[in-house]
Parts: C-alpha cells; sequence; structure tokens
C-alpha cells in the first residue's frame, strides 16, 4: 500500500503556534511530499496570513468554517484531505526532525490503521510547561500510561498525535461531539470495529501543554469529568487505576488530618512521594525549580481530576443521569 499523509491540524485563535508548528514541518527530513490541512475553527484572530507565508515551502490547505469544536474540525478536514493516512495534530504541537520518517518506516514495516504517539517538552518550553509535561508523563504520577512503551489492542492514541487511515475515518465516521474525550471515544469505536491501535516509540511531538495554572486545572477537571462518561459508552475500557486521583484526593486530606490530630508520622507517606517528585523532576529537568513547579502540578493535577471524576462517577454511573444534559458543556451541537 502507497502511504500518501496528509496531516490534519484544528486551529482556535492561535496564529503564533502555527507559525511554530509549520516552521517544524520546513526542517522535517521526510523526502516525499506530504500535505498539511490547516482547518480554521471560528476564529476571531486567523492563522490565514501565517499559512500564506509558508505556501511556497508546504503543501498547505487552509479552511475557515464556524465554530463547531476540534472534533468535528478533524471530521472536516479529514473529509476535504487527499492523502489516505491521516495524522491529527494539536496546534500547540512542535515535531522534531524525524517525526515523518520515523512514521513511515514503522508503517512500512508493520502496517496499523491507527496509531499513537507520545508527548515530550521542547527544550525551548517555560519551566510551567516543562512542569505540566513532567506530571502528565511521568510514570511516577500517571504510570506512564500517555505513552511508554508499545501497546497493541488496548492503546488510547491522543490527537495531538494520532494517526488513523482513510478506511478507519470512512468506517468510524471520526470523530464524536464530546470534547475533552473525542479522541479515546474514537479509539474505542476503532478497537470494536474490529482495528488494532499501536503506539509508535519514536514519533513524539513536542506538547505546549496550557500555560497557567488555571488552564490547566480546567483542563484536568473535565479530563475527569469525561472519563465516566467513555467508561459507560465502552464499558471494557473502564480500568481501576482511574480511581486513582480520587484516591489520591482521599489519603491527601486523611494524611494531613491524621498528621493534625493524631501523630505527625502519619504525613510521612504523603512527603515521601512528594519528596520523591521533587528529586525526579529535577533531575530529569536539571532544574530544581521545575521540580517545585512539578508537585505544584501533581496537587492541581489530582484534585482537579479526582473530585471531577467522583462527581461524574456520582452522576453518571450511579444516578444513571444524561450525560449531555449533566454537563452539556463537555458537548458540542
Amino acid at each position: 500500500m502507497l502511504l500518501k499523509y496528509s496531516f490534519v491540524i484544528p486551529v482556535f485563535n492561535r496564529p503564533q503556534e502555527v507559525r511554530e508548528l509549520l516552521n517544524s514541518f520546513v526542517e522535517l527530513d521526510y523526502s516525499e511530499d506530504f500535505e498539511i490541512v490547516i482547518v480554521e475553527d471560528g476564529s476571531t484572530i486567523t492563522s490565514e496570513e501565517v499559512v500564506d507565508e509558508f505556501s511556497n515551502k508546504l503543501h498547505i490547505s487552509y479552511y475557515f468554517k464556524e465554530n463547531s469544536g476540534p472534533g468535528e474540525s478533524r471530521n472536516y478536514g479529514m473529509r476535504r484531505a487527499k492523502g489516505n493516512y491521516f495524522i491529527i495534530l494539536d496546534s500547540d504541537c512542535l515535531l522534531p526532525t524525524h517525526y515523518l520518517t520515523a512514521v513511515d518506516e514503522f508503517l512500512k514495516n508493520s502496517f496499523y490503521h491507527c496509531f499513537g504517539g507520545a508527548d515530550a517538552a521542547h527544550q525551548s518550553f517555560t519551566p510551567l510547561q516543562k512542569a505540566i509535561n513532567y506530571v502528565m508523563t511521568s510514570f511516577v504520577t500517571t504510570g506512564g500510561i500517555r505513552g511508554s512503551e508499545v501497546s497493541v489492542n488496548s492503546f488510547e492514541p491522543r490527537s495531538f498525535n494520532m494517526g488513523i487511515s482513510k478506511e478507519v475515518f470512512e468506517k468510524t465516521g471520526g470523530y464524536g461531539k464530546i470534547h475533552p474525550g473525542e479522541d479515546p471515544d474514537l479509539s474505542q469505536r476503532i478497537l470494536k470495529a474490529g482495528y488494532k491501535t499501536v503506539f509508535l516509540p519514536n514519533a513524539y511531538v513536542f506538547h505546549k501543554r496550557r500555560i497557567s495554572w488555571k488552564k490547566f486545572h480546567i483542563q484536568v477537571k473535565k479530563f475527569g469529568m469525561v472519563r465516566p462518561i467513555l467508561s459507560k459508552w465502552h464499558p471494557s475500557s473502564a480500568k481501576i487505576t482511574f480511581w486513582f486521583p480520587t484516591l489520591f484526593v482521599l489519603f491527601t486530606l486523611a494524611s494531613i488530618l491524621g498528621a493534625l490530630f493524631l501523630s505527625p508520622y502519619l504525613g510521612v507517606p504523603l512527603v515521601g512521594y512528594l519528596v520523591l517528585i521533587l528529586v525526579d523532576s529535577s533531575i530529569k529537568n536539571k532544574s530544581v525549580y521545575i521540580g517545585i513547579l512539578s508537585v505544584i502540578a501533581v496537587f492541581i493535577q489530582f484534585f482537579g481530576y479526582g473530585l471531577a471524576f467522583l462527581k461524574s462517577s456520582i452522576f453518571i454511573g450511579l444516578l444513571n443521569k444524561d450525560p449531555q444534559e449533566q454537563f452539556p458543556s463537555l458537548f458540542f451541537e
């Protein structure tokens, strides 16, 4: 099968990010032709001028549409893409020079209709971005579930770095209306359709992530609300590990109360875990400051996700509420 790649990138009010991403495309070491499809999702600050700057360097198609969310914007782009294999990226990503070569070599040797890759922190990222990247990807915080080893048949690719064949897109209909959560939902529907997913260890992207504590908290809170909905839609995807952030919240509260009213030694396990994060992040990022920020990020991540997950589990799992009626902010019309 001759593979023809089309990158599909939804954009909303982020022209500077698009410029940085397109610059990374220019630096790719892949020698064959590929297409980039930019879908402007109802932006008030468009990327059209930025795209024009690269029109003589890259094969780019640009579309502007009314706002309908990233999922439908990706579907919109895939319906118009000319390739037979679509690679989905977020606009706040950068590509290492070997990215497309790594993807192409893997798929030619072992073809899969759907793949996902990891994300990493670029050296140019801010300390906050590096700290958030650490807590989102580290084994000691998330178990490395966002991509630390090859995983076939169960890996859920994320749409900041996800590839699907045209055949799979046409078979599944693409992304749904929920956001966030549209990518694991699609991954589960791909598996149900009889296809396999795979993790590509060397096809990572540099992912900027949220640039403030507030935005990060909003993001992880939404992740927590979405997961019980996905587990209800796809029961086989439910895992006990999804409860870990909620358990961390209870563990933290119990440790603090126990240390205050019973014995200070009851706070030792919590302190030990936080010291582990501080040391591990400081070493990996070569910065004690980033290590300290990572400790803060862990609390924001686990409390934001854990409490939202508990709330959603009660309404969706226990009380059997309709997800769209209970959490309308998670769905696009």
